[in-house]
Protein backbone atom coordinates (compact mmCIF):
# COMPACT_ATOMS: atom_id res chain seq x y z
CA UNK A 1 0.00 0.00 0.00
CA UNK A 2 2.97 1.91 0.56
CA UNK A 3 4.52 2.03 -2.56
CA UNK A 4 1.22 2.58 -4.57
CA UNK A 5 0.31 5.63 -2.45
CA UNK A 6 4.03 7.04 -3.21
CA UNK A 7 3.62 6.02 -6.69
CA UNK A 8 0.38 8.01 -7.02
CA UNK A 9 1.82 11.03 -5.84
CA UNK A 10 4.93 10.66 -8.02
CA UNK A 11 2.64 10.50 -10.46
CA UNK A 12 0.29 13.15 -9.40
CA UNK A 13 3.76 15.46 -9.02
CA UNK A 14 4.93 14.78 -12.53
CA UNK A 15 1.17 15.55 -13.49
CA UNK A 16 1.66 19.26 -12.01
CA UNK A 17 5.23 19.39 -13.01
CA UNK A 18 4.16 19.20 -16.89
CA UNK A 19 0.67 21.03 -16.56
CA UNK A 20 2.56 23.86 -14.93
CA UNK A 21 5.64 24.21 -17.04
CA UNK A 22 3.49 23.93 -20.47
CA UNK A 23 0.88 27.07 -18.97
CA UNK A 24 3.89 29.24 -18.37
CA UNK A 25 5.35 28.20 -21.52
CA UNK A 26 1.85 28.97 -23.41
CA UNK A 27 1.56 32.57 -21.70
CA UNK A 28 4.90 33.23 -21.82
CA UNK A 29 5.17 32.65 -26.23
CA UNK A 30 5.37 35.78 -28.33
CA UNK A 31 2.14 37.06 -29.95
CA UNK A 32 -0.83 38.84 -28.35
CA UNK A 33 -4.34 35.92 -28.03
CA UNK A 34 -6.14 38.61 -28.16
CA UNK A 35 -5.40 40.09 -30.83
CA UNK A 36 -6.79 37.27 -32.64
CA UNK A 37 -10.42 37.25 -31.19
CA UNK A 38 -11.05 41.37 -31.59
CA UNK A 39 -11.23 42.34 -35.14
CA UNK A 40 -8.82 43.65 -37.12
CA UNK A 41 -9.73 47.81 -36.71
CA UNK A 42 -10.69 47.06 -32.68
CA UNK A 43 -9.52 49.62 -31.44
CA UNK A 44 -7.36 50.07 -27.73
CA UNK A 45 -10.52 50.38 -25.19
CA UNK A 46 -11.97 47.26 -26.88
CA UNK A 47 -8.50 45.19 -26.85
CA UNK A 48 -8.91 46.13 -23.36
CA UNK A 49 -11.80 45.39 -22.67
CA UNK A 50 -11.42 41.88 -24.19
CA UNK A 51 -8.34 41.13 -22.74
CA UNK A 52 -9.87 41.71 -19.06
CA UNK A 53 -12.67 39.41 -19.97
CA UNK A 54 -10.51 36.41 -20.33
CA UNK A 55 -8.33 37.23 -17.70
CA UNK A 56 -5.39 37.72 -19.48
CA UNK A 57 -5.08 41.71 -17.95
CA UNK A 58 -3.62 39.58 -14.74
CA UNK A 59 -0.36 38.60 -13.62
CA UNK A 60 0.68 35.24 -14.69
CA UNK A 61 1.10 33.86 -11.28
CA UNK A 62 -3.03 35.26 -10.55
CA UNK A 63 -4.13 33.71 -14.11
CA UNK A 64 -1.88 30.29 -12.95
CA UNK A 65 -3.89 29.98 -9.71
CA UNK A 66 -7.37 30.76 -11.02
CA UNK A 67 -6.91 27.89 -13.91
CA UNK A 68 -5.52 25.55 -11.46
CA UNK A 69 -8.41 26.28 -9.14
CA UNK A 70 -10.79 25.87 -11.68
CA UNK A 71 -9.11 22.66 -13.26
CA UNK A 72 -9.06 21.09 -9.67
CA UNK A 73 -13.44 21.56 -9.62
CA UNK A 74 -13.54 19.86 -12.96
CA UNK A 75 -13.79 23.43 -15.33
CA UNK A 76 -10.86 23.70 -17.60
CA UNK A 77 -11.98 26.78 -18.66
CA UNK A 78 -13.73 28.41 -21.84
CA UNK A 79 -12.65 28.59 -25.79
CA UNK A 80 -11.09 31.95 -27.11
CA UNK A 81 -11.78 31.02 -30.28
CA UNK A 82 -15.12 28.89 -30.39
CA UNK A 83 -16.77 30.35 -26.88
CA UNK A 84 -17.36 26.63 -25.84
CA UNK A 85 -16.53 24.80 -22.80
CA UNK A 86 -13.18 23.68 -22.84
CA UNK A 87 -14.36 20.55 -21.15
CA UNK A 88 -17.51 19.96 -23.88
CA UNK A 89 -15.25 20.48 -26.76
CA UNK A 90 -12.21 17.69 -25.29
CA UNK A 91 -15.75 15.50 -24.35
CA UNK A 92 -16.71 15.76 -27.79
CA UNK A 93 -13.28 15.12 -29.20
CA UNK A 94 -11.89 12.29 -26.90
CA UNK A 95 -14.29 9.45 -28.21
CA UNK A 96 -13.40 10.34 -31.29
CA UNK A 97 -9.61 9.46 -30.54
CA UNK A 98 -10.03 6.81 -28.38
CA UNK A 99 -12.13 4.67 -31.13
CA UNK A 100 -9.34 5.23 -33.60
CA UNK A 101 -6.59 5.11 -31.72
CA UNK A 102 -8.49 1.88 -30.04
CA UNK A 103 -8.83 0.13 -33.00
CA UNK A 104 -5.61 0.59 -34.49
CA UNK A 105 -3.63 -0.11 -30.96
CA UNK A 106 -5.74 -3.44 -31.48
CA UNK A 107 -4.37 -3.87 -34.83
CA UNK A 108 -1.44 -3.05 -34.29
CA UNK A 109 -0.91 -5.56 -31.77
CA UNK A 110 -2.05 -8.91 -33.40
CA UNK A 111 0.03 -8.01 -36.82
CA UNK A 112 2.86 -6.25 -35.37
CA UNK A 113 3.61 -9.87 -32.54
CA UNK A 114 2.72 -11.95 -35.92
CA UNK A 115 5.01 -10.13 -37.86
CA UNK A 116 7.45 -10.42 -35.11
CA UNK A 117 7.19 -13.59 -34.00
CA UNK A 118 7.78 -14.69 -37.60
CA UNK A 119 11.08 -12.94 -38.12
CA UNK A 120 12.48 -14.30 -35.12
CA UNK A 121 11.46 -17.71 -36.53
CA UNK A 122 12.89 -17.00 -39.42
CA UNK A 123 15.99 -14.50 -38.00
CA UNK A 124 18.97 -14.05 -40.68
CA UNK A 125 16.91 -15.30 -44.01
CA UNK A 126 15.70 -13.17 -46.57
CA UNK A 127 12.37 -13.32 -45.55
CA UNK A 128 13.46 -11.86 -42.19
CA UNK A 129 15.52 -8.84 -44.25
CA UNK A 130 12.99 -8.11 -46.12
CA UNK A 131 10.66 -7.15 -42.94
CA UNK A 132 13.00 -5.46 -41.46
CA UNK A 133 13.36 -3.61 -44.05
CA UNK A 134 9.70 -2.87 -44.32
CA UNK A 135 9.08 -2.41 -40.60
CA UNK A 136 11.77 0.37 -40.60
CA UNK A 137 10.73 2.02 -43.05
CA UNK A 138 7.32 1.96 -42.04
CA UNK A 139 8.24 3.17 -38.64
CA UNK A 140 10.57 6.15 -39.65
CA UNK A 141 8.22 7.64 -41.86
CA UNK A 142 6.04 10.54 -40.89
CA UNK A 143 2.82 9.91 -40.22
CA UNK A 144 1.51 12.61 -42.30
CA UNK A 145 3.61 11.61 -45.02
CA UNK A 146 1.80 8.28 -45.07
CA UNK A 147 -1.50 9.74 -44.92
CA UNK A 148 -1.48 12.15 -47.26
CA UNK A 149 0.55 8.86 -49.66
CA UNK A 150 -2.86 6.88 -48.89
CA UNK A 151 -5.30 9.58 -49.66
CA UNK A 152 -3.47 10.07 -53.30
CA UNK A 153 -3.16 6.37 -53.67
CA UNK A 154 -6.47 5.28 -52.44
CA UNK A 155 -8.89 8.09 -52.82
CA UNK A 156 -7.61 11.15 -55.84
CA UNK A 157 -5.78 7.73 -57.60
CA UNK A 158 -8.13 4.87 -57.17
CA UNK A 159 -10.45 6.40 -60.67
CA UNK A 160 -7.25 6.74 -62.50
CA UNK A 161 -5.48 3.66 -62.44
CA UNK A 162 -8.86 1.84 -62.68
CA UNK A 163 -9.05 0.31 -58.66
CA UNK A 164 -12.40 -1.35 -58.50
CA UNK A 165 -15.18 0.69 -56.40
CA UNK A 166 -14.68 -1.16 -52.80
CA UNK A 167 -10.85 0.59 -52.68
CA UNK A 168 -12.05 3.92 -53.78
CA UNK A 169 -11.93 5.04 -50.26
CA UNK A 170 -13.12 8.25 -49.05
CA UNK A 171 -10.35 10.79 -47.20
CA UNK A 172 -12.14 13.26 -44.99
CA UNK A 173 -14.73 13.42 -42.12
CA UNK A 174 -16.34 10.60 -40.01
CA UNK A 175 -19.62 10.39 -42.63
CA UNK A 176 -20.21 11.40 -46.25
CA UNK A 177 -21.25 15.22 -46.51
CA UNK A 178 -24.26 14.03 -48.14
CA UNK A 179 -25.00 11.31 -45.74
CA UNK A 180 -28.42 10.83 -44.42
CA UNK A 181 -28.26 7.22 -43.89
CA UNK A 182 -28.96 5.94 -40.21
CA UNK A 183 -28.46 2.72 -38.79
CA UNK A 184 -25.95 0.02 -40.61
CA UNK A 185 -26.09 2.68 -43.73
CA UNK A 186 -24.66 5.29 -41.43
CA UNK A 187 -22.45 2.41 -39.51
CA UNK A 188 -20.72 1.29 -43.09
CA UNK A 189 -20.09 5.09 -44.56
CA UNK A 190 -17.96 5.39 -40.84
CA UNK A 191 -16.08 2.39 -41.37
CA UNK A 192 -15.37 3.23 -44.77
CA UNK A 193 -13.87 6.34 -43.54
CA UNK A 194 -11.61 5.05 -40.91
CA UNK A 195 -10.15 2.39 -43.25
CA UNK A 196 -7.26 5.04 -43.93
CA UNK A 197 -7.02 6.72 -40.83
CA UNK A 198 -6.59 3.66 -38.85
CA UNK A 199 -4.84 1.85 -41.73
CA UNK A 200 -1.90 4.43 -41.46
CA UNK A 201 -2.05 4.57 -37.99
CA UNK A 202 -2.08 0.39 -38.00
CA UNK A 203 1.00 0.37 -39.94
CA UNK A 204 3.10 2.81 -38.08
CA UNK A 205 2.00 1.28 -35.30
CA UNK A 206 2.96 -2.52 -36.38
CA UNK A 207 5.97 -1.97 -37.52
CA UNK A 208 7.48 -0.98 -34.74
CA UNK A 209 5.89 -3.26 -32.55
CA UNK A 210 7.23 -6.09 -34.78
CA UNK A 211 10.52 -4.73 -34.45
CA UNK A 212 10.48 -4.35 -30.43
CA UNK A 213 8.87 -8.04 -30.74
CA UNK A 214 11.25 -10.07 -32.68
CA UNK A 215 14.18 -8.09 -30.73
CA UNK A 216 12.22 -9.31 -27.70
CA UNK A 217 11.75 -12.92 -28.72
CA UNK A 218 14.99 -13.68 -29.90
CA UNK A 219 16.82 -12.78 -26.57
CA UNK A 220 14.28 -15.05 -24.64
CA UNK A 221 14.87 -18.25 -26.96
CA UNK A 222 18.85 -17.28 -26.87
CA UNK A 223 18.28 -17.82 -22.89
CA UNK A 224 20.22 -20.67 -21.29
CA UNK A 225 16.23 -22.10 -20.03
CA UNK A 226 14.77 -22.32 -23.22
CA UNK A 227 18.37 -23.67 -24.79
CA UNK A 228 17.90 -26.19 -21.76
CA UNK A 229 14.16 -27.14 -23.09
CA UNK A 230 15.42 -27.62 -26.27
CA UNK A 231 18.03 -30.41 -25.26
CA UNK A 232 14.97 -32.05 -23.35
CA UNK A 233 13.30 -32.44 -26.74
CA UNK A 234 10.43 -29.99 -25.36
CA UNK A 235 9.14 -28.31 -28.71
CA UNK A 236 6.39 -27.11 -30.26
CA UNK A 237 3.37 -25.35 -28.37
CA UNK A 238 5.34 -25.96 -24.95
CA UNK A 239 8.22 -24.05 -25.83
CA UNK A 240 6.40 -21.28 -27.42
CA UNK A 241 4.12 -20.89 -24.31
CA UNK A 242 7.70 -20.75 -22.16
CA UNK A 243 8.76 -18.23 -24.23
CA UNK A 244 5.65 -15.97 -24.22
CA UNK A 245 5.97 -16.31 -20.52
CA UNK A 246 8.72 -15.02 -20.16
CA UNK A 247 8.28 -12.31 -22.84
CA UNK A 248 5.16 -11.48 -21.49
CA UNK A 249 6.38 -8.55 -19.13
CA UNK A 250 8.28 -6.99 -22.13
CA UNK A 251 5.18 -6.88 -24.44
CA UNK A 252 3.32 -5.68 -20.74
CA UNK A 253 5.79 -2.77 -20.50
CA UNK A 254 5.38 -2.16 -24.51
CA UNK A 255 1.88 -2.40 -24.61
CA UNK A 256 1.67 0.00 -21.37
CA UNK A 257 3.79 2.57 -23.20
CA UNK A 258 1.41 2.28 -26.18
CA UNK A 259 -1.41 3.14 -24.45
CA UNK A 260 -0.95 7.09 -24.91
CA UNK A 261 -0.51 6.35 -28.31
CA UNK A 262 -4.47 6.24 -28.51
CA UNK A 263 -4.99 9.68 -27.88
CA UNK A 264 -1.50 11.09 -28.60
CA UNK A 265 -0.32 9.58 -31.81
CA UNK A 266 -3.19 10.77 -33.70
CA UNK A 267 -2.24 14.02 -34.09
CA UNK A 268 -1.48 14.82 -37.48
CA UNK A 269 -3.53 11.85 -38.66
CA UNK A 270 -6.70 13.43 -37.55
CA UNK A 271 -5.84 16.52 -39.18
CA UNK A 272 -4.98 14.92 -42.45
CA UNK A 273 -8.17 13.41 -42.35
CA UNK A 274 -10.06 16.11 -40.80
CA UNK A 275 -11.63 13.57 -38.10
CA UNK A 276 -12.86 15.95 -34.84
CA UNK A 277 -10.71 14.01 -32.47
CA UNK A 278 -7.93 15.87 -30.17
CA UNK A 279 -5.28 15.52 -31.95
CA UNK A 280 -7.49 17.95 -34.54
CA UNK A 281 -8.46 20.05 -31.36
CA UNK A 282 -5.13 20.14 -30.34
CA UNK A 283 -3.36 21.38 -33.35
CA UNK A 284 -6.17 23.96 -34.40
CA UNK A 285 -5.79 24.97 -30.44
CA UNK A 286 -1.91 25.84 -31.08
CA UNK A 287 -2.31 27.23 -34.59
CA UNK A 288 -5.37 30.24 -32.61
CA UNK A 289 -3.66 30.28 -29.30
CA UNK A 290 -6.28 29.00 -27.94
CA UNK A 291 -4.48 28.55 -25.09
CA UNK A 292 -7.23 27.14 -22.71
CA UNK A 293 -8.12 24.58 -25.39
CA UNK A 294 -4.09 23.40 -25.39
CA UNK A 295 -3.72 23.22 -21.83
CA UNK A 296 -6.80 21.49 -20.85
CA UNK A 297 -5.70 18.54 -24.11
CA UNK A 298 -1.91 18.80 -22.45
CA UNK A 299 -4.06 17.91 -19.41
CA UNK A 300 -5.41 14.92 -20.77
CA UNK A 301 -1.99 14.39 -22.91
CA UNK A 302 0.13 14.10 -20.13
CA UNK A 303 -2.59 12.29 -17.49
CA UNK A 304 -2.71 9.88 -20.35
CA UNK A 305 0.80 8.91 -20.46
CA UNK A 306 1.53 8.81 -17.06
CA UNK A 307 -1.48 6.39 -15.76
CA UNK A 308 -0.23 4.41 -18.31
CA UNK A 309 3.28 4.27 -16.99
CA UNK A 310 1.38 3.57 -13.48
CA UNK A 311 -0.52 0.77 -14.76
CA UNK A 312 2.79 -0.93 -16.14
CA UNK A 313 4.27 -0.39 -13.28
CA UNK A 314 1.83 -2.00 -10.97
CA UNK A 315 1.03 -4.54 -13.71
CA UNK A 316 4.80 -5.91 -13.75
CA UNK A 317 4.71 -7.58 -10.71
CA UNK A 318 1.28 -9.80 -11.69
CA UNK A 319 3.12 -11.05 -14.86
CA UNK A 320 7.10 -11.37 -13.39
CA UNK A 321 7.44 -13.24 -10.40
CA UNK A 322 11.04 -12.12 -9.90
CA UNK A 323 9.53 -8.43 -8.71
CA UNK A 324 7.23 -9.76 -5.86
Amino acid sequence: MRLLIRRLAAAALLLWIVVTVVFVLARLAPGDPVLLVVSPGASAAEIASTRARLGLDAPIAVQYARWARGALHGDLGTSVVSGQSVGALLGDALPVSLSLGGVSLVLSFAIGLAVGALQAKRAGKRSDLALTVASTSLAAAPAFWLALGAIALFTYGASRLGFPGWLRLPAFGLHAPAGSGTGFAALADMARHAVLPVGVLTAIGAAGIARYARSTLLEVVDLEAIRAARGRGIGGGTLARHVLRIALPSLVVLFALALPGVIAGSVFVESVFAWPGMGRAMTTAILSRDIPVVLGATLVYAAGVIAANLAADLALPAVDPRLR
